[in-house]
């Protein structure tokens, strides 16, 4: 019966992480991280998955629908 308890538990703990992130949250965690590293003289943008062209992709949301790709200046 523990086993049974142990194995569900980590199918829902795995189930939890790979629930997609919104895009607007994603991008705050990023913006936080280049701001803590003292980036400066940055954008951050969302944009649809095949919207994307020769931009650098930082993180991706919703599911791969979106991405959120950073800009120099």
């Amino acid at each position: 019966m523990k086993t049974v308890l142990i194995a569900t538990l980590a199918l829902l703990a795995s189930a939890a992480q790979a629930a997609p992130k919104a895009c607007e949250e994603l991008k705050a965690e990023i913006a936080a991280k280049l701001d803590a590293k003292g980036v400066k003289g940055y954008t951050l943008d969302i944009v649809a998955t095949d919207q994307v062209a020769d931009q650098k992709v930082v993180g991706s949301c919703e599911g791969g629908s979106k991405k959120v790709v950073y800009k120099r200046g």
